[in-house]
Formats: C-alpha cells, structure tokens, sequence
C-alpha cells in the first residue's frame, strides 16, 4: 500500500477486486455483501465504495465520499504527528575531578531536565592522561545515578567509548513530574 502515491493510497470502486466484502459505514447496512450489490448500494446513495482493510477476508470496505475521507485521513495523520512527543536528549558533563560545588550544580539541573521529561546523557570527558582516572570517572556516573534516582531510572550503565564514559537516563514515569514539584511556589 506504501508504494502506491498518495492518489490512489485506498482501492475504489471498480479496482476492488474482492468477489464479496464486508460493508461498513454510518448510514449503511453493515454486513457481507457480494462486491455488485456492495457497488449498487454506493451508487444509490451517490457514495464511493472505498477498501479500507484489504488484508481482511473478507475486506472491509466503506461507503463514503472519497474525497471527504481522503481530507480526514491526512487530517488525522497531520494531528498525530502534532500530538507525538518528541525524544530531547539533555547532556551533562564531567571532567574525571569534578568538585562537589559543580557536580551539585549539575545534579539540580539534571532533576530540572528529567522532570521536564527529557533524557539525560552524563558523561565523563578525559583529556591527555585523565584516562588513568577511568575509576573515578565511574564511580562519578555511578553516584549521580544513585542520587537521581527517585526521578530517573539508569538505561544503560557507564561504558567507556574514546575518551568519554557515558551513562544514560531517562525520567520515571508519573513520579517524576508528581514527586518534583518546585518547592519555591508551594511555600
């Protein structure tokens, strides 16, 4: 079906090939019909015989006005793609030596990014012979995991790529948003 142009996406009419189909409508006798005395019933309310369901045995067809079922199928389609949300992948990172000052700044906006619903990607950068501190740099993924994790759950666990180690998580779901409320408005 992908492969046909947008035209010609649903088999109308006389290119149904189906000898009986299953009719289906809002002002129709629903039921199995052949496809002639499907075909007639369309012609006398002045409506199209469309396929809706080819794959079915036998297919589903419905009598309407193509034209006005073509605009709300691509009308239902466009509000999907509005409605589906979008993944944002937030990063945050980490030198092997980060001080308790700057992790706990990137802690709080960690928490602001996974109670927005976003993911966070932590990683630890190593710069000319940080590698030699691979141990601390995940020990550092490890702890920022265990300190988020009323808001965020670990969806994979620090790996080493080059010369960063980095540790995914995304935000729990309902008690992210419920238990991270902002403090300063309820006082």
């Amino acid at each position: 079906m992908q492969n046909r142009d947008k035209s010609q996406q649903y088999r109308i009419n006389e290119q149904i090939s189906a000898r009986e189909v299953r009719v289906v409508g809002d002002d129709v006798e629903s039921g199995v019909f052949s496809f002639r005395e499907a075909l007639q019933m369309a012609e006398d309310a002045g409506l199209d015989l469309v396929e809706i369901v080819p794959d079915a045995k036998p297919p589903v067809c419905k009598i309407v006005d193509y034209q006005k079922f073509i605009y709300r199928q691509r009308k239902r389609q466009k509000e999907q793609k509005v409605n589906s949300t979008k993944v944002v992948i937030k990063e945050i990172r980490f030198g092997p030596q980060t001080d308790d000052h700057d992790y706990n700044f990137k802690l709080k906006h960690a928490q602001q990014f996974l109670s927005e619903g976003a993911k966070v990607k932590a990683y630890v950068f190593f710069r000319g012979r940080s590698i030699l501190f691979k141990e601390q740099g995940e020990v550092l993924l490890l702890r920022f995991a265990t300190d988020l994790e009323d808001v965020a759950k670990v969806e994979s666990l620090p790996s080493l790529e080059g010369k960063r180690m980095y540790m995914m998580l995304s935000p729990k779901k309902g008690g992210a948003q419920s238990e991270k409320k902002n403090p300063k408005k309820s006082e």
